[in-house]
């Protein structure tokens, strides 16, 4: 059976090869494949008019939405950091919301953001931190600064 299902796939394979390099019925060959570029695309935000900034250990990429302005407790904050260390350095937060992303269904998949918890600031706005895995594992680690000092920034 087992010799049946590989001598099925190789015929298959062949066929589909075949048929890729197959000359044109005009007698032409197909034109070649443009070839990759090797160049790295600059991270594109997710959201509108945010800018992308390293994370301190320069390991990923996070947002700042708004402006944050220079006295107030986001300034103090760098993406990056995690849940603990931006309660210790700025308070806790008045508001949680938590949800899962897309990458929760995902079979196999181990990352650090199958889950996004958002926090709010009166005041400032909203952080946004990875959940960690879908074992509960992982850091929660700060991947967006929401500056919105009028609200209106949870669950987005």
């Amino acid at each position: 059976m087992t010799i049946k299902v590989l001598i099925g796939t190789l015929a298959a394979s062949v066929l589909i090869v075949g048929c890729a390099t197959r000359p044109a019925a005009n007698g032409s060959t197909p034109a070649a494949p443009a070839p990759q570029s090797t160049a790295k695309v600059a991270a594109q935000p997710s959201t509108p008019g945010a800018r992308i900034v390293k994370s301190r250990n320069g390991a990923f990429d996070g947002e700042i939405i708004g402006s944050i302005a220079p006295h107030s407790r986001f300034a103090k904050l760098q993406i990056g950091m995690t849940m603990r260390e931006v309660s210790d350095l700025i308070g806790a937060a008045d508001d949680m919301y938590r949800h899962e992303t897309g990458k929760r269904w995902i079979p196999f998949y181990f990352g650090n953001d199958v889950q996004r918890i958002q926090t709010m600031y009166k005041g400032e706005g909203c952080l946004t931190f990875t959940g960690g895995n879908q074992f509960g594992g992982g850091s929660n680690e700060l991947i967006r600064i929401t500056a919105a000092p009028k609200g209106g920034c949870m669950g987005s």
